[in-house]
């Protein structure tokens, strides 16, 4: 039995793959394990790739294994193209390079732990001449904007992988993808949620597979499970303090009555240092007026005064920045703590990451709505690089993006930031996290969203 197993490494707790159990299981000829680019503490771990084996927050053991020690392939070190975290621009080089010596490729994230003998049983069900496409499976509970609302008329009729708990894809399935990424344009040049669009690239309109669904395949543990998860909002120590966190707020007078309201009235009070920044000057909140006029869309002419603001004297000197708009509804005290997971002196951008382009050389970027996380490295970085708006409308988020990778910065993604509402992502999903923040306030109600979604009932601290 041959497969190839991409396991992401672990970055700050001990991920492990247990002994296989060789009288169970036939020989393992090779055991590959690679590495999504989208882990959260991707700054610490991949910002200086050559550096990674002498990190000792970034480790991965391997315990036990009768038939040789297994081939540890990160997808970064497959090519140096940032995108790769997507998944589909990388399918073609990974089945060149391991196709032929592999009947599986397994995918997990970095919390998954995996009980490598359970996965080998649960793979020995499944023909490997045939095409397979295993997970967790996901639905969504109803139509949601990030996946364009497809399956409006029965949402949960689509299945999508949970990558918490690992997923699978058989050699002559990856092969076939592998083929047609090179031939076929995608539909769009935006990727918003990769699971979801990776499921829909396979299933391509009824004439590939769906996910088969492996109840084995697990994020919390019972009996039988061949992975679990973790966390994604790890203890890497006392959380960055009050005072090291700026936080600016982008508004417009239109919304000084409607949204800032429950912004005051929710979590600007674990702010430290806030300001809100609008087209006009408002001393009952207060506002600042940047000198930029508001715009319907884009903001980036806004983003990049704020920019400048952060790193002169008017305001507290701090290392790190938050950019959120005025529907944005964010648990500062939970950002604090992954903040900690950081170092401050490597040039960090933090966020929901979406892409455009991907497939082809194009760029990541740090989606706005639910807050984009930047340290003063990195804008400094960004500003002394001379790279600015196109126009005070250009989108903000996307500008930065693109500047970034210009620079060579990565684009560090958490799934624990949300563009959307929670009623746009998987209930299975989002229940098992401690989200830090979710974006819009329609037809719902945000204080009772914040309070169920994102109030910590007993702080851990109050630096």
């Amino acid at each position: 039995c041959k497969f190839s197993f991409i396991f992401p490494m672990q970055c700050y707790n001990n991920s492990s793959i247990e002994d296989p159990k060789p009288s169970k299981i036939s020989t393992i000829n090779r055991i590959f394990v690679s590495l999504f680019l989208f882990n959260f503490l991707g700054i610490n771990c991949y910002s200086e790739f050559s550096k990674i084996p002498s990190r000792i927050i970034c480790k991965i053991q391997l315990f036990g294994f009768m038939q040789g020690v297994p081939v540890v392939v990160l997808l970064h070190e497959l090519s140096e193209y940032e995108g790769n975290w997507s998944i589909l621009p990388v399918l073609p080089q990974l089945f060149a390079t391991y196709g032929q010596s592999a009947f599986w490729f397994f995918f997990i994230e970095d919390e998954t732990r995996v009980r490598l003998a359970a996965v080998l049983q649960v793979l020995h069900r499944y023909q490997v001449q045939e095409e397979w496409f295993l997970g967790k499976r996901l639905h969504d509970n109803e139509a949601s904007i990030i996946h364009h609302y497809a399956f409006s008329e029965d949402p949960s009729s689509f299945g999508y992988p949970d990558p918490a708990a690992g997923w699978a894809l058989s050699s002559p399935l990856l092969r076939r993808l592998a083929e047609r990424i090179q031939h076929e344009h995608l539909k769009s040049d935006f990727t918003i949620d990769w699971k979801h669009e990776i499921a829909l690239y396979i299933w391509e309109e009824g004439n590939g597979p769906e996910l088969t669904a492996v109840p084995e395949f697990c994020t919390e543990p019972r009996q039988n499970c061949a992975t679990t998860f973790t966390t994604y909002l790890p203890n890497c120590g006392d959380p960055v303090s009050k005072n090291d966190l700026f936080v600016a707020v982008k508004t417009c007078q239109k919304f000084h009555s409607e949204r800032v309201p429950v912004v005051k009235a929710t979590w600007e009070k674990d702010a430290g240092f806030l300001e809100y920044y609008s087209d006009v000057t408002d001393a009952s909140i207060p506002t600042i007026n940047l000198g930029v006029p508001n715009t319907e869309r884009g903001h980036c002419g806004k983003t990049f005064a704020i920019l400048k603001r952060f790193l002169s004297k008017a305001v507290p000197k701090t290392e790190w920045l938050l950019i959120a708009d005025d529907d944005t509804l964010i648990s500062l005290p939970r950002l604090r703590r992954l903040l900690r997971c950081y170092d401050p002196k490597e040039a960090v951008s933090l966020g929901e990451r979406y892409g455009y382009g991907l497939v082809f050389n194009g760029y990541s970027y740090t989606t706005g709505g639910g807050g984009m996380v930047l340290n003063r490295v990195a804008v400094s970085r960004l500003l002394s690089s001379g790279c600015s708006c196109y126009s005070d409308d250009a989108p903000d988020d996307m500008v930065l993006g693109r500047c970034f990778t210009l620079l060579g910065v990565p684009i560090t993604h958490s799934p624990l930031f949300h563009q959307a509402q929670p009623d746009d992502y998987s209930n299975a999903l989002i229940s098992l996290q401690e989200a830090i923040s979710f974006h819009k306030h329609w037809n719902i109600d945000p204080m009772a969203v914040y309070k169920h979604w994102l109030q910590d009932t007993h702080p851990l601290d109050e630096l």
